[in-house]
């Protein structure tokens, strides 16, 4: 029952392991001050793709989640959107493509296993019956094919044109219909690790 138990301990936390928030890889412009920000306008990406296999996603009703929730992350940091001359520009980049990975296959089910065997004792054989409860480990793998998006968040100075900041998140991909929710949840991920505190 033990070993049934930390098998099942073992599954939960690889379980908890894939569930946890994908790593944000940021580039930073040295000597720009942050804090001379605040006002920002969305600005459309127009994106070339010839040359790559990568999928760019555009759809109005996620560019419309993602940038609700760009907002309220500005928003919580005293900058806000103007539909005038901004301090900088907020630009998405979404990729869509297939990936592959190798996981482990779930242990199989614990069985009861009969053991007997034979004991000697002043020259008489007794026979020993003794049972076990074995969980099959992690013993074999496969590949399964996902469909994994990619966040490229892209912060530009209005007045140089330059590139400033970037943030970039790589996350599978869980729920077609719920694209716009999952990549606005990547934007905000991003954003915490913007170089602006939250008020």
């Amino acid at each position: 029952m033990k070993q049934y138990v930390s098998a099942a301990l073992l599954w939960a936390a690889t379980l908890w392991l894939v569930g946890c928030s994908p790593a944000v890889n940021v580039e930073q412009r040295a000597g720009i001050d942050f804090s001379q920000y605040r006002t920002f306008a969305m600005a459309d990406t127009e994106v070339q793709t010839k040359g790559t296999q990568r999928q760019v996603l555009t759809s109005p009703i996620t560019q419309a989640t993602i940038q609700q929730a760009i907002e309220s992350e500005m928003a919580k940091r005293g900058i806000t959107r103007t539909d005038g001359q901004p301090d900088f520009f907020v630009s998405t980049h979404l990729y869509v493509e297939d990936a592959e990975r190798v996981v482990a296959n779930p242990p199989g089910p614990s069985q009861l296993v009969n053991y007997p065997y034979l004991v000697r004792y002043r020259g008489v054989l007794i026979p020993v019956n003794y049972s076990y409860w074995y969980t099959p480990a992690y013993t074999s793998t496969r590949t399964e094919t996902y469909q994994e998006g990619t966040m490229v968040l892209d912060i530009i100075d209005a007045k140089t044109n330059n590139l400033v900041w970037r943030g970039t998140i790589i996350d599978p991909l869980n729920d077609p219909a719920r694209l716009g929710k999952q990549f606005a949840e990547a934007a905000r991920d991003i954003l915490d690790k913007f170089p602006v505190e939250k008020q």
